[in-house]
Parts: structure tokens; sequence; C-alpha cells
């Protein structure tokens, strides 16, 4: 018998009648020691990576994640245990709040909001989308994501990645051209994973290189962004920005970056819709037909 934890009731209760041949039982870490072997834990969705380190000496073979991003797992994941990933179910939603703030920002609703609470009419003109340069930093799921949805608003999109390449929404730039694609750029958008290479990729140099006056939008990783640089960026009128992440994070109250004139920010909610809970579900599904079949299982990030 395939048997899988699961985080909560309310995704059991769903997942039951669809896996009549799969033990299903709701358990977390916090637990304590689960009450037989488990094939797949399925993880909570926010904070779950603190807790990996106290899977050690449990009877558990392979963790799920829901989240995307796996920066960190490998330092904290007993051995034995693998680790997979939730391809297909937050890029979407990501890449929807990125095509959000884009468009908030370029319209100016960050200060319409704020002339409303005082009553003030400001009419004037906002650079929008149609006919802008949208740079997006990455080309894997979330970035391309935010390449499709920004299809229909007539916008330049030109996509850069580490590697120069064609596909089928058509040329992806090399990394190597970067600081070229920026000078042009009236919005740049980053959309890379958070590796040793990306740490700190959007630095006093990256942001210097950037069009005047020009917006930055991150819904990748805090830590992708030097803070203290965009500060003195933003604050010197330079770039504007619009981010769902940040280093570090949570930001706490007092910190500069909150009252940073030119910078919006959202407290790390791209993928948090409830679009992900049918997503997840689709994932524990396909998990458990490859147990059951003895075929490995999918999105395996870091090997037991």
């Amino acid at each position: 018998m395939v048997s899988i934890a699961l985080p909560n009731q309310q995704m059991h209760d769903r997942l039951a009648p669809q896996l009549p041949d799969v033990e299903l039982i709701v358990w977390n870490v916090t637990d304590g020691a689960p009450p037989a072997h488990l094939d797949l834990a399925v993880l909570g969705y926010l904070g779950a990576g603190g807790g990996i380190a106290a899977f050690a000496g449990m009877d558990v073979a392979a963790l799920q994640s829901q989240s995307l991003g796996y920066d960190g797992i490998a330092d904290l994941l007993p051995a034995g245990i693998a680790y997979c990933n939730a391809v297909g179910v937050h890029e979407a939603s990501t890449a929807e709040l990125a095509v959000g703030m884009i468009i908030s920002e370029q319209r100016g609703f960050p200060n319409h909001f704020a002339n409303q609470r005082s009553g003030i009419w400001d009419q004037h003109e906002q650079p929008g989308v149609a006919g802008k340069t949208i740079l997006i930093v990455g080309a894997g799921g979330v970035g391309n994501q935010i390449s499709d949805k920004l299809a229909p608003f007539d916008a330049n999109v030109v996509r850069v990645a580490r590697s120069g390449r064609s596909d089928e929404r058509g040329a992806v730039q090399s990394l190597h051209a970067l600081s070229s694609l920026l000078a042009m750029a009236d919005v740049v958008a980053i959309a890379v994973p958070l590796t040793d290479d990306t740490t700190g990729l959007v630095d006093a140099a990256f942001l210097d290189a950037m069009k005047p006056g020009a917006l930055l939008v991150n819904v990748s990783r805090g830590k992708i962004v030097d803070t203290n640089a965009l500060i003195a960026a933003a604050s010197a009128g330079h770039v504007r920005a619009a981010l769902d992440v940040t280093e570090p994070e949570p930001l706490p109250r007092d910190h500069p970056l909150w009252s940073t004139p030119g910078v919006t920010i959202t407290p790390h909610i791209g993928g948090a819709t409830s679009a992900m809970h049918a997503r997840v579900d689709a994932i524990v599904r396909e998990q458990a037909r490859r147990l059951l079949a003895d075929e490995p299982l999918a999105n395996v990030v870091i090997e037991a």
C-alpha cells in the first residue's frame, strides 16, 4: 500500500475520494514521528523550509513541496529523503501579479490611491505599457508566463537568460547583452531562481545601467536584489520598483525600504491565490499514480 501524508484535513477531504488505493493520512512533522512508513509527505505551503531538518531520522522517503523555489533546501534536507518541487502550481499566479504590478506602476495607481485618500484630482499623462520595452530576466516558467500575459498589451517584450537561444516564443537574449538591454528597457522584471550566480544580480551596477525612471519588478527572491543599492537608486529618482519579495523577509516594520520613494511592496503573495489548491492536488494525484506504478516521482530536484 502506498502511503502519503497530507498537511491538512481540507486537502485530505478533497483527495481521499480520488485516491482510493492510497493510504492518506493528515500529518505534519511537528506531530512527531509518522505512525508508519511514508512514501511521500506533502509539506505545508508557507514556512515549509524551516521544518525540513526536523525530518531527520523519520521513515519518510520523499517530500513534496507546494512551492516552486527550493533555494537553501539542500542544506537542510536530511540524507535519504528526496525533495520534489511544485512545477506548474504558481507560475501563472506569480506572472499575474508581475503583470498587475507593471500595469499599476505604469498607470500611476499608487499615486492615484494616495490622491483618493486626500480628495485630490490630479489628471496627467502616465507612461503606460503599450509601446514600451519590457525586459524579462529569466526565460523559465514564470518568465515565459509573464511574456505570454503581456502579449495583448502591445509592449515590446524582450527575454534574457543565461544563454541565448530561440524557442516557440521567439528569441531569448544572452546575459552577455544585459547591460545594453537594461539601457533600453522601460520595465525590468526579475524572474530567475535564486542561485549562487543570481544572488545580488541586481546590484548598484545593474541599477545604474537601467534607463532613468525605469521600473524594476521582482517576483522571484529578495536576495537577487541588493536592497541597499536599490534604496540608493530609488531615493535618487533613478529607478522605481515594485517588489513582491524583499531582503530581509519578512521586512521589519522600521526598515527604510518601506518608505523609499518610488517603491511599492507586497508581502510575497505571488503564488498565493485560490488557483493553487487544484494544482497541488493534481501534483499529489500524479505522484500517487507514479508510486502505484512503481515509477520515479516527478520534479525531483534533490535526490535521496
